[in-house]
């Protein structure tokens, strides 16, 4: 009879040990900080049994790399960095209803084209499965459905080396049964994704999984989830409409600045050619409107902010931030009053990122500024022109890059030119506004209706 392998579970913010594992560490207090380890005994043991390795030169090792496999969805591929790689494990994580099932379901049927390909199912029966799949017209003979919760089954068929491809839908519904603790617990999450990695590596399939998000967003269960998988892809966006954004925070085989955007339709989700476009379809020009010209990924994409400023009815003014950081609109506000002759304390600030589009890069201050700088006094923009720049406490307009980019995407869609920080290099952009801080662009570029 094989020899038990003993365990203990140590916490790893301040080292206390126990014999069976919680969600909260009994020493000092800290949540999902206890993971299982092997002991020192059974450790020590397994190195007399382990084997020599037998390595490879790095050039016979890209002699013998596959093709990546092309998803059929252009932006896809893009964030990927060229295609899915064989072996490797992605993980795709978004909100609830925010079209993860979706896509992997497009996604496969479009790689079941040319390879087998295998989706399983921990949430829904293959009833449900076709059923979406019928909706999206994803019905190949190629594309196999199966619904499993367990990890050792689904890592045995990837072990068979029958597909080239299979979809895992979610992480966080499995469970291995070599661990006791109940399915989507930090024991399960972390052992049932390394025993479906060392299998997909083994037979060189490429896995492709589901997780799940807590309420603020970061993706459920430990950190090392995200240390374990290759790619970590993001689906962001408004659950309810808009467009959605799907961007790699991690990549261990492309870039990390590429993004896709998509539109969800009722044949699922399709990619939108010129967002700039669509975001500004229903713009009106008025005071608090200004639009931006950002970045998403290497794309220039053109969006609107808008700003509305209200005295306010309470003791305590209001600030609320759609799209965009609350504790960076904030810190803008507290620059303008202190920068600027705008007197905002007693106003209720509302800022809105039009299409559901999450803003992040610093770029985007100079819009902010400007839209509230715009709403408070009832001006609008001299100039057809968009505007990026980021802010410092100062007031001062700093340098962000790919100017040329954004300025060539500003006069496609008609805007003469831009609103943005001056060049320190003798070369001068056509069509850029060059402006050093904030004060001098309000004074600049609004003017009353």
């Amino acid at each position: 009879m094989a020899k038990k392998i003993a365990a203990r579970y140590v916490c790893s913010n301040c080292g206390a040990v126990s014999s069976s594992w919680s969600g909260k560490c009994l020493q000092c207090g800290e949540w999902n900080t206890v993971q299982e380890e092997l002991s020192v005994e059974s450790v020590a043991g397994s190195v007399a049994t382990g084997k020599t390795l037998k390595p490879q030169s790095v050039g016979k090792s890209v002699k013998s790399d596959h093709r990546r496999l092309g998803s059929g969805i252009s932006d896809v591929d893009t964030v990927f960095g060229g295609g899915i790689v064989a072996g490797s494990v992605n993980l795709l994580a978004g909100q609830p209803g925010i079209g993860k099932s979706t896509l992997l379901l497009q996604l496969a049927y479009a790689v079941a084209a040319k390879v087998p390909v295998l989706y399983v199912s921990g949430e829904e029966s293959v009833h449900q499965v076709g059923l979406r799949a019928k909706r999206l017209g994803a019905v190949r003979p190629e594309l196999q459905l199966a619904t499993s919760n367990s990890a050792d089954d689904i890592a045995a068929t990837i072990a068979s080396s029958k597909y080239r491809l299979v979809v895992v839908d979610s992480i966080q519904t499995l469970s291995c049964g070599a661990v006791s603790s109940a399915a989507g617990s930090v024991s399960q999450i972390t052992n049932s994704t390394r025993l479906l990695s060392l299998a997909a590596k083994q037979s060189n399939t490429a896995l492709l999984l589901v997780g799940h998000v807590t309420k603020e967003g970061s993706i459920a269960g430990p950190k090392v989830l995200e240390h374990v998988v290759d790619v970590v892809l993001q689906l962001e966006g408004d659950r309810y409409g808009g467009f959605k954004v799907l961007r790699a925070v991690k990549n261990r085989f492309g870039s990390t600045d590429e993004a896709g955007i998509f539109e969800m339709v009722d044949q699922g989700l399709q990619t939108v050619a010129n967002p700039s476009a669509a975001l500004l379809a229903e713009r009106q020009v008025t005071d608090g409107s200004v639009v931006l010209a950002t970045l998403e990924g290497t794309r220039p994409v053109l969006v609107e902010v808008q700003a509305l400023v209200n005295r306010t009815s309470y003791g305590y003014p209001k600030r609320t931030a759609s799209g965009f950081d609350l504790n960076r609109l904030n810190l803008l506000v507290a620059m303008l009053e202190r920068r600027t002759k705008l007197r905002l304390a007693e106003y209720d600030i509302y800022i809105n990122i039009v299409g559901g589009i999450q803003i992040r890069e610093p770029a985007a201050d100079l819009a902010v500024c400007m839209a509230i700088g715009s709403a408070a006094k009832g001006l609008q923009l001299k100039k057809n022109a968009v505007v990026f720049g980021e802010v410092g406490l100062s007031g001062e307009v700093r340098h962000v890059p790919y100017i040329e980019k954004r300025l060539a995407e500003a006069k496609k869609l008609g805007f003469e030119g831009a609103i943005g920080p001056t060049q320190k290099s003798g070369k001068k952009a056509a069509g850029l506004y060059g402006i050093s801080n904030v004060r001098s662009a309000l004074n600049q570029f609004l003017e009353e209706d």
